[in-house]
């Protein structure tokens, strides 16, 4: 349950009693409650604002309320929202095209959430294998890097080597072999004649922003394609303008069989995530074989196809370039005064706390005192992820109020 701080607002405790009677305890939310929310800043029932640097963990990337992102769900709102894919509808085409030409490729899945997104991954991948690779029946397997996140589904969480996210839901599914991040001796190691894919993010986000060695995603994609196995790449936190470039394999010019998307994809409006791939990996998939009677609805292809416009002109990946670099170079000299390592790739850092001033929870609920939104993982990092249209003095001053939670 949320430890409610005494001097809370009695309409934001009596929110948060609420919530925690009836919705499971599946989440440690800060004590506050959002009620609106403008660009990079959010606002409590009260009318407190607070500049927000998770960015719901990279969905909100255009920011609250992105004025074309609301324009496009409106508009639809007042068409069409949903037909099922037992029918045609005159948005997911549209959509998909934008979205198979920013990525390179031909085909796109369309899907709800980031987890579905990596399942139906899985699934193509192991329908490859089988009817283009010749790998026998029921034998495919995956490599996967230690420390992924990649979901919370039974399959996904069966592969994490996250003992919370792991423990007490076997059993798990056969087929993946575990490597470490970062080491693509390993997974060369690990490829035999019945591998049918490596699945990574290209920066590992819920492990705290772990940025892979210089050359890893170009060796990865070398050694993929030398022994005949698919690269995925889940770029559902990483990718559409997070890191300064469209996707994270682009800081190495890489491209791989596989995208996986999400989470910005839906502008922070609605869930939708996508699998894009060529036709000869993607095209394995046969009618009735996978579906979602919500995927490709032509709302979240409304919202999509806007959000593909807004990234097609590299405006924002530049910006959240430059941004990332101010913001590195701004909490570079907190190393040795509270903090113990940063790691930044584009407008996404993690930043470890010197346990001598406190957890990661810890820190995240004295900047909630001064006005700025952050999230904790695994004890004592904090990851931040602002939205791509920040301001720099906003960034300023959010390190500022760090140095001051830092103590």
């Amino acid at each position: 349950m949320t430890a409610v701080p005494p001097n809370l607002d009695a309409e934001a405790a009596r929110l948060i009693a609420v919530e925690d009677e009836h919705v499971a305890h599946t989440y440690h939310p800060l004590p506050v409650v959002i009620a609106g929310g403008e660009g990079a800043w959010v606002t409590d029932v009260e009318g407190k604002r607070y500049l927000d640097l998770l960015s719901a963990y990279s969905a909100m990337n255009f920011g609250h309320r992105h004025p074309d992102l609301v324009a496009a769900a409106t508009a639809q709102l007042g068409r069409l929202t949903l037909t099922s894919r037992a029918f045609h509808n005159d948005r997911l085409g549209p959509f998909a095209a934008a979205l198979a030409d920013l990525c390179g490729k031909d085909l796109v899945l369309p899907m709800n959430t980031g987890a579905e997104a990596v399942e139906s991954g899985i699934k193509v991948a192991r329908a490859w294998a089988y009817r283009v690779k010749g790998v026998a029946q029921d034998a495919a397997t995956i490599i996967v890097a230690g420390g992924n996140f990649h979901g919370r589904t039974t399959t996904i969480v069966g592969f994490s080597d996250d003992p919370v996210a792991r423990d007490d839901f076997g059993p798990y599914a056969p087929g993946f072999v575990s490597v470490p991040f970062g080491d693509a001796a390993a997974i060369e190691a690990a490829i035999d004649e019945n591998t049918a894919a490596v699945l990574l993010e290209p920066v590992q986000g819920e492990a705290g922003v772990i940025v892979p060695p210089e050359g890893y995603l170009r060796a990865v994609r070398e050694i993929c394609t030398r022994h005949g196995v698919l690269f995925i790449a889940d770029e559902i936190q990483s990718g559409l303008g997070r890191v300064g470039t469209t996707f994270a394999c682009d800081r190495e010019d890489v491209v791989p069989d596989v995208y996986l998307l999400g989470k910005a994809l839906g502008g922070g409006i609605l869930p939708l995530s996508a699998v894009v791939a060529d036709r000869d990996v993607l095209g394995v998939l046969r009618p009735g074989e996978h579906g979602s009677t919500f995927g490709g609805n032509p709302l979240a292809a409304a919202v999509g196809e806007r959000v593909v416009q807004l990234l097609a002109t590299g405006t924002l990946q530049t910006r959240a370039a430059a941004l990332g670099k101010h913001l590195e170079d701004t909490l570079a000299p907190l190393v040795g005064h509270g903090v113990t390592e940063v790691r930044v790739a584009g407008l996404w850092a993690g930043v470890d706390i010197d346990p001598a001033r406190g957890t990661g929870r810890e820190v995240a609920e004295r900047l909630l005192t001064r006005g700025v939104l952050a999230k904790d993982t695994h004890g004592q990092t904090i990851r931040l992820a602002p939205p791509l249209v920040v301001r720099a003095t906003e960034l300023d001053w959010a390190v500022e109020q760090l140095k001051v939670a830092l103590g």
